[in-house]
């Protein structure tokens, strides 16, 4: 969850001006590229637990905890990142040189994220996570930390996970309960790990936004990797995905507009503007303005809190990130159904949608897959996935079938881009771990299961070491 605050304060009158603000992100196809996001918790190593502590338990902000840990990467790396401040508090890191285009953040309880740079190619992005892992690891272990990418914190309550000082989650910790009732659990106990990819057009963006939103219910079986809550299973594959279905549905799902005929740039903003609003930036400050109505302030309507501001194209732009459909627009699109996972099923993620997305007979293919079936259809499928992943009844088969398709559908894509590193190796190698799946192979929700049940002999906590990367 980025924070860029309000930066364009050319005022925001029409729905076609923030429009414009979207349909900017239009790229010629070899200016595409491919961005991808990892989440992952934190944990107390059990070898470096002092008196008081209690080991796998989540490190706190500060002392020798998350702040120690980005002051330790900028130390480590100082021509690569800057520090990004909220009320003199380090929450983040900005890349430059080396890094420029990337980012690391913090979630809410101090899920560790990087935001990677826009890349080439598939082989840069296996570098990227590689590199990233190398860094992060010597000085985690010097502050006793482990990092462990899984969709939902497999052990820990609420009340045992810390906050991040950051203004932008004290106002949605406030707001969410009111909204649903897992929206604190969204923030505080799940990673996730996603794509952004770009498109060529407005065409082009409505035809990958259909597709990648009806796929993300097959994304979410095929990464599912949160099968425990509190200790133990509770027969959901993805406690992740589950949560997303009562988290703040106002601003989250499958908004029905993307299947509608006149979905565009303009569809997608009258969207967004019915999103209640969290906060305005203002003199380098955040404003609480929860539930307030972008759309009735930029009407010149009376709002709580704005009466003494007009709105701006940065107001739009900060506002956009506070919507979390399946798949976001933004000025590329954000594919955000997969449970975090293994380094290899990270990889394997922005594979297969760069191989659906990113070649025109692939998404063709895709397209003719998914208007198959009722737009209703997927819809119920999200509700589903979650607790039977890949088993889902679909058709007259199961998700893992459909999967099966879509990753084929993805080979031929990435075949047609014939995207090689020096050695010969192509972007289609990295499928390999969903081409294991589909052919019967265990989710890594079912692998873990597995080991609870075994080796584990129910006990959660084995998950941290086994998972750490």
């Amino acid at each position: 969850m980025s924070n860029p605050g309000a930066s364009d304060e050319t005022p925001a009158r029409t729905v076609a001006q923030l429009a414009e603000v979207l349909a900017q992100g239009c790229k010629p196809r070899d200016a595409w590229r491919i961005g991808t996001e990892h989440e992952k918790f934190g944990f107390l190593r059990p070898e470096a637990v002092k008196e008081g502590q209690k080991a796998y338990s989540a490190p706190p902000y500060a002392p020798n905890g998350i702040e120690a840990l980005l002051k330790g990467l900028q130390k480590f790396e100082p021509d690569d990142w800057t520090s990004v401040l909220d009320n003199n508090n380090i929450i983040g890191l900005k890349g430059r040189g080396d890094a420029a285009g990337a980012a690391i953040s913090l979630e809410p309880a101090g899920q560790f994220e990087l935001s990677g740079a826009p890349l080439r190619t598939l082989h840069e992005t296996a570098e990227e996570l590689t590199a990233h892992f190398d860094a992060v690891r010597p000085i985690a272990r010097e502050l006793g930390l482990g990092f462990a990418p899984l969709g939902f914190h497999p052990t820990a309550t609420r009340a045992e996970l810390p906050w991040m000082p950051k203004s932008r989650y004290a106002i949605m910790r406030e707001y969410m309960p009111k909204v649903g009732s897992m929206g604190l659990d969204m923030m505080q106990r799940t990673c996730t790990v996603q794509v952004n990819l770009d498109f060529g057009s407005e065409q082009d963006m409505v035809r990958k936004m259909r597709v990648s939103m009806a796929l993300q219910p097959v994304a979410t079986a095929l990464f599912a990797n949160s099968p425990f809550v509190e200790g133990k299973p509770n027969n959901i594959l993805s406690n992740r995905a589950q949560v997303w279905t009562d988290t703040d549905n106002a601003r989250s799902g499958m908004p029905a507009c993307v299947f509608e005929d006149d979905f565009s740039f303009e569809r997608y903003v009258e969207w967004v503007l019915d999103v209640p609003m969290y906060f305005i930036m203002r003199d380098g400050k955040m404003r609480n303005v929860a539930g307030r109505s972008f759309r009735a302030w930029m009407n010149g309507e009376r709002q709580d809190g704005l009466e003494d501001v007009t709105p701006t194209i940065g107001d739009f732009e900060d506002h956009i990130t506070t919507a979390f459909p399946d798949v976001r627009l933004k000025q590329f699109l954000e594919m955000r159904g997969a449970d975090a996972g293994s380094p290899e099923m990270m990889l394997a993620l922005s594979t297969l949608w760069t191989g659906v997305l990113y070649d025109d007979a692939a998404l063709e293919s895709a397209w003719e897959l998914v208007k198959s079936h009722p737009w209703e259809d997927y819809v119920k499928l999200r509700e589903i996935v979650p607790l039977m992943g890949l088993d889902t009844p679909w058709g007259e088969g199961t998700v893992r079938d459909l999967a099966a398709q879509m990753i084929a559908i993805a080979m031929d894509g990435l075949q047609g881009r014939d995207m090689t590193d020096e050695s010969g190796q192509t972007e289609w190698v990295y499928l390999a771990p969903l081409t294991s799946l589909v052919a019967g192979a265990p989710t890594q929700a079912e692998r873990w299961l597995e080991r609870y049940y075994g080796a584990w002999m129910g006990d959660v906590s084995r998950i941290f070491l086994e998972a750490e990367v």
